[in-house]
């Protein structure tokens, strides 16, 4: 090997080539940058500010241009300790806020103020309790979006000049203290149950409310029912009693038909379970006396009655206007239903007869010992029997004459 390319002069050499080649290595290292998205870097030149580097590559003076610091441009939360703040009643709570920012000038972050994030944190806080301090505990707890907008204000205007934009301000939580958490529940609780008695007397008295309409609906429709059913029956006994009285005018009554409706109704009186003696009344003597003399007896038991007389004389004679208004109410009501007189006469007289025999057989009718000529006046078809002529009473003697 040849010792003589190891001289003292080459290895001084081979020291300053390797010496440059570091250099030159590490100036390049230094002289290129590549930025990344949303971050920005500030460059100082001989230690003043020289320009702020974009997203992207950058070359540099080596030893002469120095980058200061980056600065992320996104936008940042900071959540901040809770921090005590007094407010206008003199009552503790615990605030807790979030802060949400965005870098908007890197050069006056950077030089404007030591730490911006520090910054923001104190003026948060010292804001915040300016204005809690103005409120009372129940508008603290109320007006969450007031302080939220009182404090986005301070801080915007504050932190402008940092290159700082705080762009939303939350309250995350306040907190009272144990104490006044107890009476907040008990007073909501009181709240609650007040509005639940509220509702249900509410309930209650519409419940009521609804029932007495209810009630006084019915009441009226029943009543308007009630009346309807009395009008119309009324009606109907109206009608009832003008066809009788016009069925009875058209059919020429006369003390027969008088004598045939009391000969119906004699069944009745007797029809009864628990009957078990038949009373016959003390004027049935009269009624056959009547019944008789519409059947043209003379009304006088043993005496034969005239014909075409009634109990008070002939008959008078009805005017033909008349006759003929009774003949149209006849027709009108149906007249050709009803029974003819012949017939009905024939029926009344086998009624009478079997309300005879029936009366007969009953017993003594006045208390009065039975005397056929009595009894002729009940079979109008049979002649009256002779009976003996009472004995004639004494004249009394004559006075003498003086």
């Amino acid at each position: 090997m040849d010792t003589s390319s190891f001289t003292p002069g080459a290895i001084a050499l081979y020291a300053v080539l390797l010496v440059l080649l570091i250099f030159v290595v590490i100036a390049l290292v230094r002289a290129v940058r590549i930025v990344p998205q949303a971050t920005a870097l500030l460059v100082e030149r001989l230690g003043r500010y020289h320009k702020t580097l974009e997203p992207g590559l950058h070359i540099l003076v080596p030893f002469i241009d120095r980058v200061r610091a980056g600065v992320d441009l996104r936008e940042q939360v900071v959540s901040f300790p809770p921090q005590p703040v007094i407010t206008s009643d003199n009552l503790v709570v615990s605030i807790d806020t979030v802060i949400y920012f965005q870098v908007t000038d890197p050069k006056s972050a950077v030089y404007e103020i030591a730490n911006y994030i520090t910054g923001i944190e104190q003026l948060t806080v010292t804001t915040l309790r300016n204005v809690v301090g103005s409120m009372d505990l129940e508008q603290t707890l109320t007006s969450r979006d007031q302080i939220n907008g009182q404090l986005r204000g301070v801080l915007d205007e504050a932190t402008g000049r940092w290159g700082v934009r705080v762009n939303r301000v939350e309250l995350k939580s306040i907190d009272p203290p144990a104490s006044v958490q107890g009476s907040m529940e008990q007073q909501m609780r009181a709240e609650r149950d007040r509005r639940a008695t509220i509702l249900t007397a509410e309930g209650i008295k519409q419940s009521q409310i609804l029932t007495a309409e209810g009630e006084k609906q019915s009441a009226i429709l029943r009543a308007e029912g009630d009346a309807q059913s009395q009008v119309l029956r009324a009606e109907g006994e109206a009608r009832a009693i003008l066809q009788v009285f016009d069925a009875i005018h058209t059919g020429d009554a006369d003390p027969k038909l008088l004598a045939y409706q009391y000969l119906q109704m004699l069944p009745r009186i007797a029809n009864g379970t628990a009957s078990k003696l038949w009373i016959v009344p003390t004027e049935f003597t009269a009624a056959l006396g009547s019944i008789s003399k519409g059947f043209g007896g003379s009304g006088v038991p043993g005496v034969p009655g005239v014909p075409g007389e009634g109990p008070t004389g002939p008959r008078e004679e009805e005017s033909a206007a008349v006759r003929a208004l009774r003949k149209e109410r006849m027709e009108a009501l149906g007249g050709d239903t009803l029974t003819p007189p012949a017939e009905a006469l024939r029926e009344a007289q086998r009624q009478s007869e079997a309300a005879t025999a029936d009366a007969t057989a009953s017993g003594t009718r006045s208390g009065l010992p039975f005397d056929p000529a009595q009894e002729a006046g009940q079979h109008p078809g049979e002649p009256p029997q002779p009976t003996a002529a009472p004995p004639a009473e004494p004249e009394p003697p004559a006075e003498p004459e003086v």
